[in-house]
């Protein structure tokens, strides 16, 4: 009954929901010879479907974590943290504002290397539309809730994107005199991050954050099932490709 249950709710949720419809209107389209429309939907399905269970998305994510490694002993003069988001009008037990989920994890990784070699940190990220609220302030907010000083903390709020990032960090770095920067990111955003940072001519120590992905992960059969958080990892991994491609090609 567990299991029917799993099932069902995977399939009646989206994109379950969808894959099946789509799978049905391919089938009737075949049935009935309509095979100019039958073959392309059922395509389409059957792409929706790949990238909506979890060893898929796995693979795909696992493409970009596997670039980098956590330093065994980072060493550096500063800690660029990177904005990843943030829920800016979400209410907090110290204020407005929360980093996202997908923030956390760098926010938690920052901290715990700025306690350990006791460096700056410069938060960047800004607003990527006026109408949202700036990343920095919220995150340098938590930042010191965790025990990062005030003082240790640079916040930059102009960023848009990742390539923003690293021309506007590029300037503090220049103006403080830092030259070893250690590099915070998610593990899967990592390799778009050091190609732009090494294109705006940075020269960083990578550490990644929250990796999703390792050597021996076991998967259970409820992760071939179509789910929305397989499928929200396959497209955040697809866009760091074509970000990796657009960063070669401009």
């Amino acid at each position: 009954m567990f299991g029917a249950k799993v099932v069902l709710q995977h399939l009646l949720l989206p994109p379950g929901i969808f894959i099946v419809l789509l799978a049905w209107v391919g089938i009737r389209s075949l049935i009935r010879r309509q095979w100019n429309a039958g073959f392309p939907v059922l395509l389409l399905a059957g792409a929706l479907n790949a990238l909506s269970v979890g060893p898929v998305a796995d693979r795909l994510t696992a493409g970009l974590e596997e670039r980098y490694a956590i330093p065994a002993r980072p060493e550096g003069d500063v800690i660029v943290l990177l904005g990843g988001g943030v829920f800016g009008g979400a209410p907090d037990l110290t204020g407005q504002g929360f980093p996202a989920d997908g923030m956390l994890p760098r926010v938690i990784t920052a901290v715990r290397l700025q306690k350990r070699l006791g460096v700056p940190v410069v938060v960047s990220g800004g607003k990527v539309f006026d109408s949202l609220d700036a990343e920095a302030p919220v995150v340098a907010r938590v930042l010191m809730d965790l025990g990062v000083p005030a003082g240790k903390i640079v916040p930059e709020g102009n960023s848009r994107d990742t390539s923003e990032n690293a021309r506007n960090t590029k300037r503090i770095l220049e103006e403080n005199g830092f030259r070893k920067p250690l590099l915070v990111t998610s593990a899967y955003h990592m390799p778009r991050s050091v190609a732009l940072f090494t294109k705006a001519g940075i020269a960083v120590t990578p550490v990644p954050a929250g990796f999703r992905t390792w050597k021996g992960k076991p998967f259970l059969w409820v992760d071939y099932l179509p789910s929305a958080g397989s499928l929200i990892s396959s497209t955040t991994s697809l866009r760091e490709y074509l970000g990796l491609v657009y960063c070669r090609i401009t």
